[in-house]
Protein backbone atom coordinates (compact mmCIF):
# COMPACT_ATOMS: atom_id res chain seq x y z
CA UNK A 1 0.00 0.00 0.00
CA UNK A 2 1.46 3.17 -0.72
CA UNK A 3 2.50 5.69 1.68
CA UNK A 4 0.19 8.83 2.15
CA UNK A 5 2.06 11.84 2.15
CA UNK A 6 2.83 13.22 5.86
CA UNK A 7 3.72 17.29 6.82
CA UNK A 8 6.31 17.50 9.03
CA UNK A 9 5.79 20.44 10.65
CA UNK A 10 9.16 21.30 12.51
CA UNK A 11 11.06 21.44 9.74
CA UNK A 12 8.17 22.32 7.22
CA UNK A 13 8.98 19.23 4.80
CA UNK A 14 6.51 17.45 2.98
CA UNK A 15 7.71 13.31 3.47
CA UNK A 16 5.51 11.91 0.71
CA UNK A 17 6.12 8.83 -0.85
CA UNK A 18 9.01 10.14 -3.27
CA UNK A 19 11.02 11.59 -0.50
CA UNK A 20 9.98 8.24 1.32
CA UNK A 21 12.45 6.28 -1.36
CA UNK A 22 14.65 8.74 -2.10
CA UNK A 23 15.71 8.51 1.93
CA UNK A 24 15.45 4.91 2.05
CA UNK A 25 17.81 4.82 -0.63
CA UNK A 26 20.68 7.19 0.95
CA UNK A 27 20.08 4.97 4.05
CA UNK A 28 20.87 1.54 1.85
CA UNK A 29 23.96 3.32 0.02
CA UNK A 30 24.71 4.37 3.31
CA UNK A 31 25.19 0.60 4.82
CA UNK A 32 26.56 0.04 1.20
CA UNK A 33 29.22 2.38 2.38
CA UNK A 34 29.57 1.09 5.67
CA UNK A 35 30.64 -2.16 5.15
CA UNK A 36 32.94 -0.98 2.31
CA UNK A 37 34.65 1.18 4.73
CA UNK A 38 36.27 -1.92 6.38
CA UNK A 39 38.55 -1.78 3.64
CA UNK A 40 38.63 1.41 2.29
CA UNK A 41 37.16 4.00 5.20
CA UNK A 42 37.97 6.92 3.90
CA UNK A 43 37.46 6.52 0.07
CA UNK A 44 34.05 5.18 0.34
CA UNK A 45 33.10 7.85 3.13
CA UNK A 46 33.90 10.51 1.47
CA UNK A 47 32.29 8.80 -2.10
CA UNK A 48 29.09 8.88 -0.15
CA UNK A 49 29.46 12.54 1.41
CA UNK A 50 30.28 13.48 -2.44
CA UNK A 51 27.01 11.34 -4.24
CA UNK A 52 24.99 12.83 -1.40
CA UNK A 53 25.78 16.68 -1.99
CA UNK A 54 25.67 15.71 -5.68
CA UNK A 55 21.78 14.53 -4.45
CA UNK A 56 20.99 17.68 -2.93
CA UNK A 57 21.64 19.46 -5.81
CA UNK A 58 20.51 17.71 -8.98
CA UNK A 59 17.12 16.83 -6.60
CA UNK A 60 16.90 20.19 -5.86
CA UNK A 61 15.65 19.50 -2.63
CA UNK A 62 14.91 22.33 -0.91
CA UNK A 63 12.42 22.94 -3.87
CA UNK A 64 11.14 19.83 -3.58
CA UNK A 65 10.80 18.98 -0.03
CA UNK A 66 10.76 22.51 1.42
CA UNK A 67 13.36 24.24 2.98
CA UNK A 68 13.98 21.93 6.11
CA UNK A 69 14.93 19.31 3.90
CA UNK A 70 18.36 18.83 5.07
CA UNK A 71 17.70 19.01 8.30
CA UNK A 72 15.26 16.40 8.18
CA UNK A 73 17.51 14.03 6.25
CA UNK A 74 20.31 14.82 8.74
CA UNK A 75 16.70 13.61 11.53
CA UNK A 76 15.58 10.27 9.37
CA UNK A 77 19.80 8.93 8.78
CA UNK A 78 20.84 9.54 12.45
CA UNK A 79 17.83 7.77 13.58
CA UNK A 80 18.27 4.85 11.20
CA UNK A 81 22.06 5.05 12.15
CA UNK A 82 22.33 6.33 15.86
CA UNK A 83 25.94 5.31 16.13
CA UNK A 84 27.52 6.60 13.12
CA UNK A 85 29.47 10.31 12.85
CA UNK A 86 28.79 12.73 10.20
CA UNK A 87 25.33 12.47 9.69
CA UNK A 88 24.45 15.81 11.11
CA UNK A 89 22.94 18.60 9.04
CA UNK A 90 25.86 20.87 8.98
CA UNK A 91 27.86 18.57 7.56
CA UNK A 92 25.20 17.37 5.04
CA UNK A 93 25.49 21.22 4.42
CA UNK A 94 28.98 20.92 3.88
CA UNK A 95 28.84 17.77 1.43
CA UNK A 96 26.62 20.13 -0.82
CA UNK A 97 29.45 22.89 -0.88
CA UNK A 98 31.92 20.49 -1.36
CA UNK A 99 29.92 19.35 -4.51
CA UNK A 100 28.58 22.45 -5.48
CA UNK A 101 32.36 24.15 -5.63
CA UNK A 102 33.21 21.65 -8.06
CA UNK A 103 30.54 20.46 -10.57
CA UNK A 104 30.26 23.78 -12.51
CA UNK A 105 34.05 24.17 -12.82
CA UNK A 106 34.50 20.76 -13.55
CA UNK A 107 32.08 21.06 -16.77
CA UNK A 108 34.47 24.18 -17.72
CA UNK A 109 35.82 22.80 -21.23
CA UNK A 110 39.10 24.84 -21.03
CA UNK A 111 39.30 22.76 -17.41
CA UNK A 112 38.64 19.08 -18.88
CA UNK A 113 42.75 18.04 -18.64
CA UNK A 114 43.28 19.57 -15.33
CA UNK A 115 39.83 17.75 -13.85
CA UNK A 116 40.53 14.50 -16.13
CA UNK A 117 44.51 14.45 -13.78
CA UNK A 118 42.12 13.91 -10.90
CA UNK A 119 40.82 10.26 -12.28
CA UNK A 120 42.64 7.11 -12.16
CA UNK A 121 40.66 5.99 -15.86
CA UNK A 122 39.65 7.81 -18.71
CA UNK A 123 35.90 6.89 -18.38
CA UNK A 124 33.05 9.48 -18.35
CA UNK A 125 32.99 12.11 -15.72
CA UNK A 126 29.58 12.57 -16.20
CA UNK A 127 26.97 10.25 -14.18
CA UNK A 128 23.37 11.01 -14.70
CA UNK A 129 24.04 15.00 -14.92
CA UNK A 130 25.91 14.15 -11.57
CA UNK A 131 29.66 14.39 -12.02
CA UNK A 132 31.70 11.24 -11.15
CA UNK A 133 33.00 11.48 -7.65
CA UNK A 134 37.40 12.16 -8.52
CA UNK A 135 39.49 8.95 -7.31
CA UNK A 136 41.94 11.21 -5.58
CA UNK A 137 39.84 12.95 -3.39
CA UNK A 138 39.38 9.57 -1.32
CA UNK A 139 43.28 10.12 -0.74
CA UNK A 140 42.45 13.40 1.63
CA UNK A 141 40.65 13.54 4.33
CA UNK A 142 37.24 15.60 5.08
CA UNK A 143 38.60 18.33 6.93
CA UNK A 144 40.97 19.21 4.16
CA UNK A 145 38.57 19.17 1.51
CA UNK A 146 36.88 21.74 3.49
CA UNK A 147 39.45 23.89 3.94
CA UNK A 148 40.41 23.67 0.53
CA UNK A 149 36.71 25.11 -0.65
CA UNK A 150 36.76 27.83 2.05
CA UNK A 151 40.20 29.12 1.00
CA UNK A 152 40.54 28.62 -2.64
CA UNK A 153 38.71 30.40 -5.28
CA UNK A 154 39.67 28.77 -8.41
CA UNK A 155 39.42 25.20 -9.70
CA UNK A 156 43.38 25.15 -10.39
CA UNK A 157 43.94 26.53 -6.91
CA UNK A 158 41.80 23.75 -5.03
CA UNK A 159 43.15 20.94 -7.52
CA UNK A 160 47.20 22.12 -6.48
CA UNK A 161 46.37 21.81 -2.73
CA UNK A 162 44.08 18.58 -3.13
CA UNK A 163 47.74 17.29 -5.46
CA UNK A 164 50.17 18.61 -2.89
CA UNK A 165 47.93 17.08 0.34
CA UNK A 166 48.55 13.79 -1.49
CA UNK A 167 52.13 14.23 -2.70
CA UNK A 168 53.39 15.91 0.18
CA UNK A 169 51.25 13.92 2.94
CA UNK A 170 50.58 17.54 4.79
CA UNK A 171 48.72 17.20 8.12
CA UNK A 172 45.47 19.59 8.23
CA UNK A 173 47.59 22.89 10.22
CA UNK A 174 50.31 22.05 7.47
CA UNK A 175 47.70 22.69 4.76
CA UNK A 176 45.86 25.72 6.82
CA UNK A 177 49.30 27.38 6.93
CA UNK A 178 49.92 26.94 2.78
CA UNK A 179 46.71 28.05 2.31
CA UNK A 180 46.85 31.36 4.28
CA UNK A 181 49.67 32.16 2.94
CA UNK A 182 48.66 31.77 -0.63
CA UNK A 183 51.15 29.32 -1.34
CA UNK A 184 49.68 28.94 -4.73
CA UNK A 185 49.96 32.36 -5.97
CA UNK A 186 53.57 31.95 -5.35
CA UNK A 187 54.35 28.50 -6.24
CA UNK A 188 55.54 29.51 -10.03
CA UNK A 189 58.81 28.06 -9.19
CA UNK A 190 62.36 29.18 -9.26
CA UNK A 191 63.59 31.37 -12.32
CA UNK A 192 65.66 28.77 -14.16
CA UNK A 193 66.65 27.22 -17.53
CA UNK A 194 65.21 23.95 -17.04
CA UNK A 195 63.21 23.83 -19.99
CA UNK A 196 66.19 24.57 -22.48
CA UNK A 197 68.91 21.75 -20.62
CA UNK A 198 66.00 19.15 -19.39
CA UNK A 199 64.20 16.91 -21.71
CA UNK A 200 60.36 18.16 -21.35
CA UNK A 201 58.60 16.00 -19.17
CA UNK A 202 61.71 15.81 -16.69
CA UNK A 203 62.46 19.58 -16.88
CA UNK A 204 58.17 20.07 -15.85
CA UNK A 205 59.20 17.72 -12.46
CA UNK A 206 62.31 19.61 -11.70
CA UNK A 207 60.56 22.94 -11.84
CA UNK A 208 57.69 21.48 -9.64
CA UNK A 209 60.00 20.77 -6.71
CA UNK A 210 61.40 24.61 -6.60
CA UNK A 211 59.96 27.35 -5.23
CA UNK A 212 60.57 31.15 -6.50
CA UNK A 213 61.19 32.09 -2.67
CA UNK A 214 61.45 29.93 0.69
CA UNK A 215 59.99 30.89 4.19
CA UNK A 216 63.27 30.91 6.57
CA UNK A 217 60.74 32.15 9.62
CA UNK A 218 62.31 29.05 11.49
CA UNK A 219 65.39 29.96 11.86
CA UNK A 220 67.11 33.31 13.95
CA UNK A 221 70.00 35.06 13.00
CA UNK A 222 72.38 38.11 14.08
CA UNK A 223 71.78 41.53 12.51
CA UNK A 224 75.02 41.33 10.56
CA UNK A 225 74.78 37.44 9.57
CA UNK A 226 76.75 35.88 7.06
CA UNK A 227 76.10 32.94 4.50
CA UNK A 228 77.82 31.12 6.72
CA UNK A 229 75.60 31.86 9.80
CA UNK A 230 72.84 31.22 7.36
CA UNK A 231 74.32 27.84 6.56
CA UNK A 232 74.57 26.73 10.15
CA UNK A 233 71.22 27.54 11.42
CA UNK A 234 69.61 25.57 7.99
CA UNK A 235 71.56 22.64 9.21
CA UNK A 236 70.59 22.85 12.53
CA UNK A 237 67.00 23.22 11.95
CA UNK A 238 67.37 20.75 9.08
CA UNK A 239 64.19 19.11 9.33
CA UNK A 240 62.43 22.21 9.01
CA UNK A 241 64.68 23.07 6.02
CA UNK A 242 63.28 19.63 4.34
CA UNK A 243 60.13 20.49 4.98
CA UNK A 244 59.98 23.70 2.92
CA UNK A 245 62.06 22.33 0.44
CA UNK A 246 59.57 20.11 -0.45
CA UNK A 247 59.02 16.13 -0.23
CA UNK A 248 61.62 13.53 -1.32
CA UNK A 249 65.19 15.96 -0.59
CA UNK A 250 67.41 13.92 1.21
CA UNK A 251 70.48 15.75 2.83
CA UNK A 252 73.96 14.63 2.30
CA UNK A 253 75.71 17.45 4.24
CA UNK A 254 76.95 20.96 4.45
CA UNK A 255 80.33 21.89 2.82
CA UNK A 256 80.42 18.82 1.31
CA UNK A 257 83.90 18.70 -0.06
CA UNK A 258 84.12 17.58 -4.10
CA UNK A 259 87.96 17.72 -4.77
CA UNK A 260 89.05 18.44 -8.62
CA UNK A 261 92.41 17.98 -10.22
CA UNK A 262 93.61 17.67 -6.32
CA UNK A 263 92.02 20.99 -4.94
CA UNK A 264 89.32 20.61 -2.69
CA UNK A 265 86.39 22.64 -3.01
CA UNK A 266 83.48 22.46 -0.63
CA UNK A 267 79.21 23.03 -1.93
CA UNK A 268 77.30 24.47 0.50
CA UNK A 269 74.36 21.74 1.15
CA UNK A 270 73.82 18.69 -1.10
CA UNK A 271 70.83 16.59 -1.80
CA UNK A 272 69.57 13.85 -3.45
CA UNK A 273 65.94 14.10 -4.68
CA UNK A 274 64.94 10.42 -4.30
CA UNK A 275 61.75 10.96 -6.12
CA UNK A 276 63.64 12.75 -9.32
CA UNK A 277 67.02 10.64 -9.17
CA UNK A 278 69.41 13.17 -9.02
CA UNK A 279 72.05 15.32 -7.22
CA UNK A 280 70.31 18.47 -6.05
CA UNK A 281 73.62 21.59 -5.40
CA UNK A 282 72.36 24.23 -3.14
CA UNK A 283 74.36 27.20 -3.04
CA UNK A 284 73.35 29.70 -0.18
CA UNK A 285 74.03 33.87 -0.26
CA UNK A 286 72.75 36.39 2.62
CA UNK A 287 73.08 39.04 -0.05
CA UNK A 288 71.51 39.87 -3.29
CA UNK A 289 72.03 37.58 -6.83
CA UNK A 290 75.15 38.38 -8.42
CA UNK A 291 76.45 37.16 -11.87
CA UNK A 292 79.59 35.29 -10.54
CA UNK A 293 77.43 32.76 -8.56
CA UNK A 294 75.49 31.13 -11.70
CA UNK A 295 79.24 30.43 -12.88
CA UNK A 296 80.12 28.80 -9.15
CA UNK A 297 76.78 26.62 -9.30
CA UNK A 298 77.86 25.39 -12.63
CA UNK A 299 80.88 24.32 -11.27
CA UNK A 300 79.80 22.68 -8.79
CA UNK A 301 76.87 20.71 -11.09
CA UNK A 302 79.41 19.94 -13.72
CA UNK A 303 81.58 18.51 -10.93
CA UNK A 304 78.90 16.73 -9.44
CA UNK A 305 77.65 15.11 -12.42
CA UNK A 306 81.40 13.87 -13.38
CA UNK A 307 82.46 12.82 -9.79
CA UNK A 308 79.45 11.53 -7.96
CA UNK A 309 76.62 10.82 -10.47
CA UNK A 310 76.54 6.98 -11.00
CA UNK A 311 74.31 5.35 -13.89
CA UNK A 312 70.37 5.59 -13.40
CA UNK A 313 70.73 9.04 -11.90
CA UNK A 314 69.31 11.79 -13.61
CA UNK A 315 71.76 15.25 -14.48
CA UNK A 316 72.50 17.23 -11.55
CA UNK A 317 70.56 20.27 -10.80
CA UNK A 318 71.52 23.30 -8.91
CA UNK A 319 69.53 25.42 -7.35
CA UNK A 320 71.34 29.33 -6.04
CA UNK A 321 68.94 30.46 -2.77
CA UNK A 322 70.02 34.40 -2.11
CA UNK A 323 68.38 37.33 -0.17
CA UNK A 324 67.41 39.04 -3.66
CA UNK A 325 67.45 39.18 -7.50
CA UNK A 326 67.22 41.02 -10.13
CA UNK A 327 65.43 38.62 -12.97
CA UNK A 328 67.03 40.23 -15.91
CA UNK A 329 70.26 39.66 -14.02
CA UNK A 330 69.49 35.88 -13.52
CA UNK A 331 68.49 35.45 -17.24
CA UNK A 332 71.84 36.67 -18.90
CA UNK A 333 73.92 34.80 -16.05
CA UNK A 334 72.09 31.55 -17.95
CA UNK A 335 73.16 32.10 -21.52
CA UNK A 336 76.10 30.11 -21.68
CA UNK A 337 75.46 27.14 -19.61
CA UNK A 338 74.47 24.13 -20.07
CA UNK A 339 73.64 23.07 -16.58
CA UNK A 340 70.30 23.11 -15.16
CA UNK A 341 69.79 25.55 -12.85
CA UNK A 342 67.78 27.79 -10.91
CA UNK A 343 67.48 30.53 -9.00
CA UNK A 344 65.44 31.27 -5.54
CA UNK A 345 64.80 33.83 -3.03
CA UNK A 346 64.60 33.31 0.88
CA UNK A 347 62.61 35.79 3.45
CA UNK A 348 61.49 36.02 7.43
CA UNK A 349 64.59 35.40 8.83
CA UNK A 350 64.35 35.85 12.52
CA UNK A 351 66.64 38.59 13.72
CA UNK A 352 68.17 38.06 17.08
CA UNK A 353 67.82 40.74 19.39
CA UNK A 354 71.06 41.12 20.68
CA UNK A 355 70.93 44.41 22.15
CA UNK A 356 69.32 42.39 25.09
CA UNK A 357 72.64 40.72 25.80
CA UNK A 358 74.70 44.01 25.93
CA UNK A 359 74.72 45.73 29.31
CA UNK A 360 73.37 49.04 29.90
CA UNK A 361 74.96 52.36 29.58
CA UNK A 362 74.43 52.65 33.38
CA UNK A 363 76.11 49.42 34.01
CA UNK A 364 78.97 50.15 31.99
CA UNK A 365 79.67 53.60 33.84
CA UNK A 366 79.10 51.60 37.22
CA UNK A 367 81.75 49.80 36.27
CA UNK A 368 84.40 52.27 35.03
CA UNK A 369 83.97 54.39 38.36
CA UNK A 370 85.05 50.70 40.03
CA UNK A 371 87.93 50.10 37.74
CA UNK A 372 88.36 53.91 38.37
CA UNK A 373 88.43 53.40 42.56
CA UNK A 374 90.64 50.06 42.40
CA UNK A 375 93.46 52.18 40.35
CA UNK A 376 93.06 54.59 43.09
CA UNK A 377 93.61 52.75 46.08
CA UNK A 378 96.83 51.49 44.46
Amino acid sequence: MEKKPIIVNSHDVICDTEYSIWVDNLKQSYRNAQANAVLKTNFEKLKWYWNVGGELVTRKAEERWGSGVVEQVSLDLQAEFPNSKGLSADNLWAMKRWYSFYAEKFRDEKLVRCVQELYTSDSQIYNDAIVRFPDSFGLVPWGHHLDIIRLSSTLPEAIFYIKKTIQEGWKRPVLQRYLKSKLFNNQSGAISNFKEQLPIRQAELVQEITKENYDFGFVELPPDYTEHNLEIALEKHISRFLMELGNGFAFLGRQKEIIVDGVSRRMDMLFYHVRLHCYVVVELKAVRFEPEFAGKLNFYVNAVNEILKRDGDNPTIGLLICSDMKQTEVRYSFKGLSTPIGVATYDNVQIAEIEKELPSIELLQQKIKQLESQLSDK
